[in-house]
Protein backbone atom coordinates (compact mmCIF):
# COMPACT_ATOMS: atom_id res chain seq x y z
CA UNK A 1 0.00 0.00 0.00
CA UNK A 2 2.81 2.43 0.84
CA UNK A 3 4.40 1.81 -2.55
CA UNK A 4 1.09 2.62 -4.24
CA UNK A 5 0.67 5.81 -2.22
CA UNK A 6 4.22 6.85 -3.09
CA UNK A 7 3.24 6.87 -6.77
CA UNK A 8 0.86 9.75 -6.05
CA UNK A 9 2.96 11.60 -3.50
CA UNK A 10 3.92 15.20 -4.29
CA UNK A 11 6.09 15.57 -1.21
CA UNK A 12 8.85 18.11 -1.76
CA UNK A 13 7.20 19.50 -4.92
CA UNK A 14 6.01 23.03 -5.55
CA UNK A 15 2.77 23.68 -7.39
CA UNK A 16 1.48 26.94 -8.82
CA UNK A 17 -2.28 27.23 -9.31
CA UNK A 18 -3.47 30.08 -11.50
CA UNK A 19 -7.08 30.77 -10.59
CA UNK A 20 -6.49 29.19 -7.19
CA UNK A 21 -8.85 31.58 -5.44
CA UNK A 22 -11.96 30.21 -7.18
CA UNK A 23 -14.19 27.25 -6.32
CA UNK A 24 -12.59 24.64 -8.59
CA UNK A 25 -9.12 26.17 -8.37
CA UNK A 26 -9.36 26.27 -4.59
CA UNK A 27 -10.27 22.60 -4.45
CA UNK A 28 -7.20 21.86 -6.58
CA UNK A 29 -5.02 23.89 -4.22
CA UNK A 30 -6.17 21.78 -1.28
CA UNK A 31 -5.75 18.50 -3.19
CA UNK A 32 -2.17 19.35 -4.16
CA UNK A 33 -1.32 20.30 -0.59
CA UNK A 34 -2.94 17.11 0.74
CA UNK A 35 -0.71 15.13 -1.63
CA UNK A 36 2.36 16.83 -0.14
CA UNK A 37 3.05 19.85 -2.34
CA UNK A 38 3.79 23.40 -1.31
CA UNK A 39 1.42 25.67 -3.23
CA UNK A 40 1.58 29.14 -4.77
CA UNK A 41 -1.97 30.50 -5.13
CA UNK A 42 -2.49 33.00 -7.95
CA UNK A 43 -5.31 35.54 -7.96
CA UNK A 44 -6.20 38.57 -10.06
CA UNK A 45 -9.01 40.19 -8.03
CA UNK A 46 -10.16 37.73 -5.35
CA UNK A 47 -7.44 38.27 -2.76
CA UNK A 48 -9.62 37.13 0.15
CA UNK A 49 -10.33 33.85 -1.67
CA UNK A 50 -6.60 33.28 -2.19
CA UNK A 51 -5.84 34.04 1.45
CA UNK A 52 -8.57 31.64 2.53
CA UNK A 53 -6.98 28.89 0.45
CA UNK A 54 -3.58 29.77 1.91
CA UNK A 55 -4.93 29.01 5.38
CA UNK A 56 -6.21 25.65 4.16
CA UNK A 57 -2.78 24.77 2.77
CA UNK A 58 -1.07 25.72 6.01
CA UNK A 59 -3.55 23.63 8.02
CA UNK A 60 -2.25 20.66 6.04
CA UNK A 61 1.30 21.48 7.12
CA UNK A 62 2.49 22.76 3.74
CA UNK A 63 4.10 26.04 2.83
CA UNK A 64 2.14 28.48 0.71
CA UNK A 65 2.46 31.75 -1.13
CA UNK A 66 -0.23 34.13 -2.42
CA UNK A 67 0.69 35.72 -5.75
CA UNK A 68 -1.13 38.55 -7.47
CA UNK A 69 -0.91 38.55 -11.26
CA UNK A 70 -2.81 39.74 -14.29
CA UNK A 71 -2.79 36.64 -16.50
CA UNK A 72 -3.16 38.85 -19.59
CA UNK A 73 0.18 40.50 -18.83
CA UNK A 74 3.31 38.40 -19.32
CA UNK A 75 5.42 40.80 -17.24
CA UNK A 76 3.01 40.50 -14.32
CA UNK A 77 3.14 36.71 -14.52
CA UNK A 78 6.93 36.71 -14.69
CA UNK A 79 7.13 38.76 -11.49
CA UNK A 80 4.86 36.26 -9.73
CA UNK A 81 6.99 33.31 -10.84
CA UNK A 82 10.09 35.15 -9.63
CA UNK A 83 8.42 35.29 -6.20
CA UNK A 84 7.89 31.53 -6.37
CA UNK A 85 11.50 30.97 -7.33
CA UNK A 86 12.66 33.14 -4.43
CA UNK A 87 10.39 31.35 -1.93
CA UNK A 88 10.58 27.73 -3.13
CA UNK A 89 13.49 27.57 -5.58
CA UNK A 90 11.36 26.75 -8.61
CA UNK A 91 8.10 25.17 -9.71
CA UNK A 92 7.39 21.48 -10.44
CA UNK A 93 3.68 21.66 -11.25
CA UNK A 94 1.64 24.35 -12.97
CA UNK A 95 -2.16 24.25 -12.98
CA UNK A 96 -3.73 26.71 -15.40
CA UNK A 97 -7.26 27.21 -14.08
CA UNK A 98 -8.25 30.77 -15.01
CA UNK A 99 -11.73 31.17 -16.41
CA UNK A 100 -14.12 33.95 -17.32
CA UNK A 101 -17.38 33.55 -19.17
CA UNK A 102 -20.23 35.55 -20.67
CA UNK A 103 -23.75 34.72 -21.83
CA UNK A 104 -23.87 37.46 -24.46
CA UNK A 105 -25.65 36.38 -27.67
CA UNK A 106 -23.31 35.91 -30.63
CA UNK A 107 -24.54 38.95 -32.55
CA UNK A 108 -24.05 41.20 -29.50
CA UNK A 109 -20.50 40.24 -28.49
CA UNK A 110 -18.28 43.30 -28.70
CA UNK A 111 -14.52 43.48 -29.16
CA UNK A 112 -13.81 44.24 -25.50
CA UNK A 113 -15.66 41.14 -24.29
CA UNK A 114 -14.12 38.92 -26.98
CA UNK A 115 -10.60 40.10 -26.16
CA UNK A 116 -11.07 39.85 -22.38
CA UNK A 117 -12.25 36.23 -22.46
CA UNK A 118 -9.65 35.05 -24.96
CA UNK A 119 -6.87 36.95 -23.19
CA UNK A 120 -7.61 35.43 -19.77
CA UNK A 121 -8.66 31.93 -20.81
CA UNK A 122 -6.20 31.34 -23.65
CA UNK A 123 -3.40 33.87 -23.87
CA UNK A 124 -2.86 33.72 -20.11
CA UNK A 125 -2.47 29.94 -20.26
CA UNK A 126 0.15 30.32 -22.99
CA UNK A 127 2.11 32.95 -21.07
CA UNK A 128 2.07 31.00 -17.80
CA UNK A 129 3.01 27.72 -19.49
CA UNK A 130 5.92 29.30 -21.31
CA UNK A 131 7.24 31.03 -18.18
CA UNK A 132 6.92 27.90 -16.04
CA UNK A 133 8.49 25.69 -18.71
CA UNK A 134 11.45 28.05 -19.06
CA UNK A 135 12.04 27.83 -15.31
CA UNK A 136 11.73 24.03 -15.35
CA UNK A 137 14.16 23.73 -18.26
CA UNK A 138 16.70 26.06 -16.62
CA UNK A 139 16.59 24.04 -13.39
CA UNK A 140 16.30 20.62 -15.09
CA UNK A 141 12.94 19.98 -13.46
CA UNK A 142 10.86 17.24 -15.06
CA UNK A 143 7.64 19.04 -14.47
CA UNK A 144 3.94 18.76 -15.18
CA UNK A 145 1.68 21.42 -16.68
CA UNK A 146 -2.06 20.81 -16.30
CA UNK A 147 -4.52 22.99 -18.17
CA UNK A 148 -8.22 23.17 -17.33
CA UNK A 149 -10.45 22.79 -20.35
CA UNK A 150 -14.25 22.46 -20.51
CA UNK A 151 -16.95 20.21 -21.92
CA UNK A 152 -17.84 23.14 -24.17
CA UNK A 153 -14.45 22.81 -25.88
CA UNK A 154 -15.59 19.58 -27.54
CA UNK A 155 -19.30 20.17 -28.10
CA UNK A 156 -20.55 23.68 -29.00
CA UNK A 157 -22.92 24.73 -26.20
CA UNK A 158 -25.44 27.52 -26.30
CA UNK A 159 -24.83 30.76 -24.37
CA UNK A 160 -21.04 30.33 -23.99
CA UNK A 161 -19.71 31.19 -27.45
CA UNK A 162 -16.43 32.96 -26.71
CA UNK A 163 -15.70 30.80 -23.67
CA UNK A 164 -16.13 27.63 -25.75
CA UNK A 165 -13.74 28.91 -28.40
CA UNK A 166 -11.15 29.81 -25.77
CA UNK A 167 -11.33 26.33 -24.23
CA UNK A 168 -11.10 24.62 -27.63
CA UNK A 169 -7.89 26.61 -28.03
CA UNK A 170 -6.68 25.30 -24.66
CA UNK A 171 -7.09 21.72 -25.93
CA UNK A 172 -5.08 22.46 -29.05
CA UNK A 173 -2.42 24.33 -27.09
CA UNK A 174 -2.13 21.45 -24.63
CA UNK A 175 -1.29 19.01 -27.41
CA UNK A 176 1.05 21.43 -29.12
CA UNK A 177 2.99 22.28 -25.94
CA UNK A 178 3.16 18.59 -25.01
CA UNK A 179 5.03 17.99 -28.25
CA UNK A 180 7.16 21.09 -27.76
CA UNK A 181 8.30 20.35 -24.20
CA UNK A 182 8.51 16.54 -24.26
CA UNK A 183 12.25 16.52 -25.11
CA UNK A 184 12.83 18.46 -21.88
CA UNK A 185 10.89 15.95 -19.79
CA UNK A 186 7.97 18.31 -19.20
CA UNK A 187 4.51 16.80 -19.57
CA UNK A 188 1.52 18.90 -20.63
CA UNK A 189 -2.03 17.60 -20.22
CA UNK A 190 -5.52 18.95 -19.66
CA UNK A 191 -8.48 18.09 -17.51
CA UNK A 192 -11.85 18.52 -19.20
CA UNK A 193 -14.48 19.06 -16.49
CA UNK A 194 -18.14 18.60 -17.18
CA UNK A 195 -20.65 20.68 -15.26
CA UNK A 196 -19.38 21.79 -11.87
CA UNK A 197 -21.61 24.65 -10.67
CA UNK A 198 -19.57 27.70 -9.65
CA UNK A 199 -20.10 31.43 -9.56
CA UNK A 200 -19.16 31.93 -13.22
CA UNK A 201 -21.71 29.47 -14.59
CA UNK A 202 -24.44 29.39 -11.94
CA UNK A 203 -26.26 32.34 -13.54
CA UNK A 204 -26.98 30.33 -16.69
CA UNK A 205 -28.04 27.14 -14.90
CA UNK A 206 -31.78 27.64 -15.11
CA UNK A 207 -34.05 24.72 -14.30
CA UNK A 208 -34.59 24.11 -18.02
CA UNK A 209 -30.87 24.12 -18.74
CA UNK A 210 -30.13 21.91 -15.74
CA UNK A 211 -32.66 19.35 -16.94
CA UNK A 212 -31.09 19.45 -20.41
CA UNK A 213 -27.61 18.90 -18.96
CA UNK A 214 -28.77 15.93 -16.91
CA UNK A 215 -30.45 14.37 -19.95
CA UNK A 216 -27.11 14.62 -21.77
CA UNK A 217 -25.02 13.37 -18.82
CA UNK A 218 -25.19 9.57 -18.36
CA UNK A 219 -24.53 9.96 -14.62
CA UNK A 220 -27.43 12.47 -14.46
CA UNK A 221 -25.91 14.88 -11.98
CA UNK A 222 -23.44 17.73 -11.58
CA UNK A 223 -19.85 17.07 -10.54
CA UNK A 224 -18.52 17.91 -7.09
CA UNK A 225 -15.32 20.01 -7.03
CA UNK A 226 -13.50 17.27 -5.09
CA UNK A 227 -14.13 14.83 -7.95
CA UNK A 228 -11.43 16.53 -10.02
CA UNK A 229 -8.80 15.84 -7.39
CA UNK A 230 -7.93 12.25 -8.29
CA UNK A 231 -7.25 13.01 -11.94
CA UNK A 232 -5.37 16.17 -10.99
CA UNK A 233 -2.99 14.36 -8.62
CA UNK A 234 -2.49 11.55 -11.14
CA UNK A 235 -1.40 14.05 -13.82
CA UNK A 236 0.69 16.06 -11.35
CA UNK A 237 2.74 13.06 -10.24
CA UNK A 238 5.58 12.05 -12.53
CA UNK A 239 5.63 8.63 -10.91
CA UNK A 240 1.94 7.94 -11.56
CA UNK A 241 1.60 9.37 -15.09
CA UNK A 242 5.16 9.41 -16.40
CA UNK A 243 4.18 8.37 -19.95
CA UNK A 244 1.12 10.61 -20.27
CA UNK A 245 1.42 13.83 -22.22
CA UNK A 246 -0.79 15.63 -24.73
CA UNK A 247 -3.90 14.07 -23.22
CA UNK A 248 -7.22 15.81 -22.60
CA UNK A 249 -8.91 13.84 -19.82
CA UNK A 250 -12.69 14.17 -19.41
CA UNK A 251 -14.07 14.30 -15.88
CA UNK A 252 -17.63 14.90 -16.96
CA UNK A 253 -19.96 12.10 -15.92
CA UNK A 254 -19.98 10.89 -19.50
CA UNK A 255 -21.19 14.18 -21.04
CA UNK A 256 -18.76 14.18 -23.98
CA UNK A 257 -19.48 10.52 -24.75
CA UNK A 258 -23.21 11.15 -25.22
CA UNK A 259 -24.78 11.61 -28.64
CA UNK A 260 -28.43 10.62 -29.02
Amino acid sequence: MNQLMDLFSLKGKTAAVIGGSGVLGGEMVKALAAAGANVAIFYSSNQSGAQSQQKEVEKLGRRSLVCHADTRDETSLKKAFEEIESEFGGVDILVNAPGVNSVTPVMEIDEEEWDRILDINLKGVFYASRIAAAMMIEKNIKGSIINISSASSEIPLSKVFTYSISKAGVNNMTRFLAREFAPDGIRVNALLPGFFPAEQNRKILTQERTESIFRHTPMQRFGEPSELSGALIWLASNAASSFVTGAVIPVDGGFTSMTI
